[in-house]
């Protein structure tokens, strides 16, 4: 099977690497691709965005399936562009990316499928956000209602932080926002294939959003994860099926727009019972990090079921016992304005220890100056390029393990200025797995 993985971060990284994993993939294509993503594929310097260029490339390489990794290449259609030269894609079409790419289209579907959600307030003007958070009151949930990167939401006690995020989402074009209820609890992400009919979950996992230990700090794209989650009730994964997973698809089809892809739900364990906080059209990045590093399943015939409608007829996943827990490596300044071109060493160090692999997010390669050849990559070295610069992923029997041997990795990589929450699975560590 010859396969194009489209996108450029960890999330791609961590597919690719399953992929190549996997004995039926003959090829292996990335547009564009990262350095890290480059040692196990081909890469192509085609914009994600041009859904023509991504069709053209993957006619050209006659491939067998083409998996859109970021959630940007999705609301813009690329998935429909591949389709419609015949090329089966993993990934929804710009229709069905709608439940991420408008939180406001997502809770109007929450509501027709009768999924447990928080309350919203649709805001397109200041006063109308503002009147949402005096309904609601603190903690305060401002999203964002577009793509913002995973930085879209601000929860805060404080009113005036509140409402400079609201001002700051209005002052888009076409900017509207979402007011909501809080929800208490810890959250739980779930990723739910689906090829518009049948739905198969795969394992939950935690990731840590906020940018500082102890989640203190501003919101990030994520700056670890962990699974299994040992805490998390028994009946979990069927309760979402059932309750959000089947009845979403189910409202997508009959809109006329069935959703093909993973659906990835963001929960709350509150306490009146499990709510969505909201919903992703793709893989979520770190969480996709330590899910497939569990996966015993090949991962290609998984994703060409779902990209052709014949999920149904796939055998039951299986699953690694063991534990995996990933370290986001992020740039100074990261989530705000962040550095860029700083030398990143250690890599290959971190790769070589047992249980470790390293994914690449934000790196690039720059040409090596004389006698330079510290983590070299073809006359080259590598680079940050971004805001989150790596993921660390550990493998363990359990999650003190698994954890242990993430930030091994993360210590023999130097990266000047970066920072990294050293925290991530520390309140889990010493739970038995079950």
């Amino acid at each position: 099977m010859k396969i194009l993985v489209v996108g450029t971060g960890a999330r791609e990284h961590a597919l690719v690497r399953a992929l190549s994993l996997d004995p039926a993939v003959t090829a292996l294509h990335a547009a564009p691709g990262n350095p890290g993503i480059g040692a196990l594929a081909t890469l192509h310097a085609v914009d994600q965005l041009d859904g023509a260029a991504v069709a053209a490339l993957a006619t050209s390489l006659d491939a067998d399936l083409v998996v859109v990794g970021p959630e940007a290449p999705l609301v813009a259609g690329v998935a429909d562009a591949v389709r419609a030269v015949g090329i089966p894609v993993f990934g929804p079409s710009a229709a069905g990316a709608r439940l991420e790419g408008s939180k406001a289209f997502a809770k109007e579907v929450m509501a027709a499928a009768g999924v447990p959600t928080a309350e919203p307030r649709v805001a397109t003007t200041i006063e109308e956000a503002a009147a949402g958070l005096d309904a609601f009151g603190a903690p305060y949930v401002v999203k964002d209602d577009g793509l913002a990167a995973g930085k879209g939401v601000v929860v805060t006690h404080d009113r005036a932080e509140a409402l400079a995020h609201a001002q700051a989402c209005l002052a888009k074009p076409g900017g509207r926002l979402v007011v909501e209820d809080y929800l208490d609890g810890p959250e739980i992400s779930l990723f739910v294939l689906s090829d518009g009919v049948d739905v198969v979950p795969l394992v939950p996992a935690q990731d840590f959003k906020r940018a500082l230990d102890g989640d203190e700090g501003p919101n990030t794209g994520g700056m670890g994860a962990y699974s299994p989650l040992p805490w998390a009730p028994a009946d979990l994964v069927d309760e979402v099926v059932e309750r959000v997973a089947r009845p979403t698809i189910a409202e997508m089809a009959r809109r006329g727009t069935p959703f093909s892809g993973v659906l990835y739900v963001g929960l709350a364990l509150t306490s009146s019972g499990l709510k969505v906080v909201e919903f992703n059209a793709r893989f979520g990045d770190p969480e996709t990090q330590v899910v497939l590093a569990r996966l015993e399943t090949p991962l290609a015939a998984v994703l060409l079921a779902t990209a052709t409608g014949t999920l149904g007829t796939l055998p039951p996943l299986r699953w690694r016992d063991d534990a995996a827990v990933t370290v986001v490596i992020a740039s100074g300044g990261y989530p705000g304005a962040v550095r860029s071109g700083d030398p990143i060493t250690g890599t290959e160090d971190a790769d070589a220890l047992p249980g470790v692999h390293v994914l690449h997010a934000g790196t690039a390669l720059r040409l090596n100056a004389a006698g330079d050849d510290d983590d070299a990559i073809d006359g080259a070295h590598l680079v940050s390029a971004g805001g989150r610069v790596l993921s660390v992923v550990g493998v363990g029997p359990d999650l003190a393990a698994a954890r242990a041997a993430a930030y091994a990795g993360v210590h023999q990589i130097d990266l000047p200025l970066s920072h990294y929450r050293s925290d991530i699975a520390a309140a889990v560590a010493d739970l038995p797995l079950v």
